[in-house]
């Protein structure tokens, strides 16, 4: 071939044949996406996922289960979940009799041929290439379709870019450069469930969520905070302090304190002291506490017969009763006089409490409902008490009942106009089971909001390491479930309880990091999703709000509804 033929000019043959290390964008391009390929789909089933032959290039100890792939179809995406790693061989025989690798010609013609890797995928979405818009999986892509690794682009195209209604709550697994944001609307449409074995971060889940929701102005919370984690500073297990929610959003949070010394040593900025009269408790009340206390039937039949006797303040006079009317009572009440003396014991308990008193210094469920009208979020923070459960419970139950009545009562008031209606209220418990267990959830208040408040604009948000302790309805109530480590087999169980592919996501949650590691399913998101979540530092308070800084202070601003869209969650 001549040196200047004009077909085939010398100074051309850079543009046929790149030369290696050039920096063409096209050829770049062409390896980057050949290093992000797996492998082909070799076989399996829409029920029981997809089996996916890696390619002899792909490391599979790279690989992890939870992370996300994308299969290439003729005209679909179908974004992905891995479930399972194998390794595989052509020849039994193989196992039984492993060749010698220590010759480097014998490992590659081994390797990817005659013993390779597998990896499980469950599909989750199918994103159409003309509508970029994901919807649910009805159908598998064919037979060797190249399978890659999930990129930035294709996360964004599933769970969409952070606005008014959607939060920032972490990245999925490998992919740092991206996030995944929650729909916070749908979030508190339905009750929300934080679970994952003692130490593993619920707390600061609990707060990044509730830190977007107040962000955004999507609900209104109350927080019925048992160890101080939520309102004001507290330290972290790493050593700095982390901002509590009224130092992150200002006024827009108040705190209300059931232990003023706890407070002031702690310099939380209060707002309220919450008091309780002994009449404010009723039978209900000590029904709740019947395994915290030890409280039998016969002992909770006394307290309604008492209160039927005496009154309203049936509680104080028992206390304080004297012994010639107890000798009385054995002739007036039809319980046994043992249950009642029993139970006078159990109530004497209550004298070591100082939020409770002969009276009420004023009404503190009323209280409450002014600043939540005022679109403030309220958490009562448990000081020295919230090592007793059975004062959380007591609490807890009184208010949410009292709440409960005052939110009925307005909802129905405003039939017909939404503009009186009371805003979105979110109520934030821990150890949900205590309040939620089978036996007695569907007596108790917050059993009642979990199957029938979401039409009267009330939620919860459940925080809890025993979800297997929860009442079964209540747990198919819960829309959206962020789940840390848990390794008992029926909290597992519990946990995925409905959820559609559940064999799959079980090996993803039993495999979770010990920290800052979540599994993500339900209502607020389009597909399980498991996602590396946000640290809890100076970056987070940033994002909340410029002016804060690790050392600054102020509140969030409101947020500009003129963003905000619609959920793009598959309905």
């Amino acid at each position: 071939m001549a040196a200047h033929d004009p077909l085939f000019p010398s100074e051309n043959l850079d543009n046929w044949f790149p030369r290696n290390g050039s920096q063409d964008d096209g050829f770049d391009l062409a390896v980057r996406e050949v290093s992000q390929r797996l492998g082909v789909v070799v076989g399996g089933s829409l029920s029981k996922g997809l089996e996916v032959k890696l390619d002899r290039e792909t490391v599979i100890e790279d690989l992890a289960v939870g992370r996300y792939v994308v299969v290439r179809g003729r005209s679909k995406r179908f974004f992905c979940m891995i479930t399972d790693i194998v390794l595989d061989t052509t020849n039994p025989a193989i196992k039984s009799d492993p060749p010698d690798l220590s010759d480097p010609f014998l490992r590659e013609i081994y390797t990817g041929t005659a013993a390779f890797g597998t990896i499980h995928v469950a599909p989750m979405l199918t994103i159409d290439q003309d509508e970029n818009e994901p919807k649910p999986v009805k159908s598998i892509p064919s037979h060797f379709m190249p399978v890659e690794i999930a990129s930035a682009e294709d996360v964004n195209d599933v769970f969409g870019r952070e606005d008014g209604t959607h939060f920032n709550v972490g990245a999925p697994l490998e992919l740092e450069d991206t996030q995944v944001n929650l729909d916070l609307k749908r979030l508190v449409e339905r009750s929300v469930g934080v679970f994952g074995k003692s130490g593993t971060g619920k707390s600061y889940l609990t707060r990044i969520l509730l830190a977007g929701v107040i962000k955004n102005d999507r609900a209104v919370s109350l927080i019925f905070d048992m160890h101080n984690d939520y309102g004001w500073e507290v330290v972290d297990e790493s050593g700095p302090r982390a901002k509590g929610l009224r130092q992150l959003f200002g006024s827009r949070v108040a705190i209300f304190t059931l232990d003023e010394d706890s407070s002031r040593r702690r310099n939380a900025k209060y707002d309220h002291v919450v008091t309780l009269g002994y009449s404010d408790i009723q039978p209900e009340d000590l029904a709740m506490l019947k395994t915290t206390m030890d409280l039998s039937d016969s002992m909770i039949d006394a307290a309604y017969e008492l209160q039927k006797l005496w009154g309203k303040h049936w509680i104080g006079q028992l206390i304080d009763v004297a012994p010639e009317v107890m000798e009385d009572l054995k002739h007036e009440l039809a319980a046994s006089f043992s249950s009642v003396l029993a139970l006078k014991r159990r109530v004497q308990r209550f004298e070591r409490f100082g939020f409770l008193r002969p009276e009420a210094l004023d009404d503190s469920a009323k209280k409450i409902i002014e600043y939540i009208e005022q679109h403030k979020s309220v958490v009562l923070e448990f000081g020295r008490y919230g090592n007793a459960l059975e004062a959380y419970i007591l609490v807890a139950n009184y208010l949410t009942r009292r709440i409960h009545e005052m939110y009925v009562e307005r909802m129905e008031k405003a039939l017909g106009d939404k503009s009186l209606e009371p805003p979105q209220l979110l109520i934030t418990i821990e150890e949900a089971h205590k309040f939620l267990d089978p036996l007695i959830a569907r007596q108790t208040i917050f059993g009642t909001i979990a199957r029938e408040m979401r039409k009267y604009n009330v939620t919860l948000l459940i925080v809890d390491q025993r979800p297997s302790g929860i009442d079964e309805e209540v747990m198919s109530q819960i829309g959206t479930r962020v789940t840390a480590l848990l390794d008992n087999e029926r909290d597992i169980n519990a946990v995925l309880m409905g959820v559609s592919g559940a064999g799959g996501l079980r090996e993803v949650l039993a495999r979770l990091d010990t920290k800052q590691q979540a599994i993500i399913m339900g209502h607020a998101v389009p597909m399980p999703v498991v996602v590396k979540t946000r640290s809890y530092d100076s970056s987070f308070y940033e994002s909340l709000n410029p002016a804060l800084s690790a050392n600054g202070s102020g509140a969030a601003p409101a947020p500009d509804r003129a963003t905000e869209r619609d959920s793009r969650r598959i309905r």
